[in-house]
């Protein structure tokens, strides 16, 4: 069986959400297909595989081998083959640069033009466009916000369903993400950032790790870690006082 007779099947059984799937299907059928597709399940030349991973950006790179490794577990599940040819695939290494964000008090003092209220809101609730963007009133009560779908449907997982502290502003976000975005890259950040100053805010306030990581909706303790072992350049300044006090005082 050819890999691109073999794939229709895949994209039947595996069990991911539909926005998921059918960033499967594009990508290999832009990156996999030409070449690749048209050899048998279980004679894939993976030297040229291999060669067109590591001539892609490494987020692409990563994204196709995990497709690739999707679709060679169930060949092998399925018996179509024995060998998992994308077992011993690489990607080239993410060089992660660290992710621009604003405190508070930054997003506070900045002018967001008509999307004020919207911005704040982001920033002192820490939920994803998605999840914002569906947001109603009645979505809102008890002092809470109540977080239980997104503009694809259901929550990406049972950790994204929560509630948050409601602390005010808001107000109806825009059904595209593009004009709140244009709006957070005049001050050099993406809408994504407000995210990250709710969890810094967090942070900075004493709220303990685990909570935080309930509060963002991570699955994932290390995401919430990440964020939390973000510094800026005055929490080193405060560092040398705290120590330089605490030396006087033996």
């Amino acid at each position: 069986m050819k890999l691109d007779e073999w794939v229709e099947t895949v994209w039947n059984v595996i069990p991911v959400r539909r926005k998921t799937l059918q960033a499967y299907r594009n990508l290999y059928k832009r990156q996999i297909s030409p070449v690749v597709g048209q050899q048998e399940v279980d004679a894939i030349d993976t030297f040229a595989l291999q060669r067109k991973i590591l001539g892609l950006p490494p987020q692409t790179a990563r994204h196709t081998v995990m497709v690739l490794k999707t679709i060679a577990r169930e060949a092998v599940l399925y018996g179509i083959t024995k060998e998992n040819f994308a077992s011993k695939l690489k990607s080239p290494p993410i060089q992660e640069t660290p992710k621009k964000f604003l405190t508070w008090e930054e997003v506070n003092e900045k002018d967001w033009g008509r999307y004020n209220e919207q911005v704040r809101f982001l920033a002192l609730h820490g939920l994803r466009w998605s999840e914002a963007v569906v947001l109603t009133e009645k979505d809102i009560h008890d002092g809470f916000v109540w977080i239980n779908r997104t503009v694809n449907g259901n929550c990406k997982s049972k950790s994204s369903v929560r509630k948050v502290p409601y602390l005010g502003h808001f107000a109806t976000l825009p059904k595209s993400y593009k004009p709140l975005q244009l709006t957070a890259n005049r001050h050099g950040v993406t809408v994504h950032s407000f995210r990250r100053t709710y969890a810094y805010l967090l942070k900075t306030k004493g709220i303990h790790v685990t909570t935080a990581q309930r509060l963002l909706g991570h699955s994932d303790p290390m995401l919430t870690l990440k964020v939390y072992t973000s510094v800026l350049d005055d929490e080193i300044d405060d560092v040398r006082s705290i120590l330089a006090n605490h030396l006087l005082n033996i």
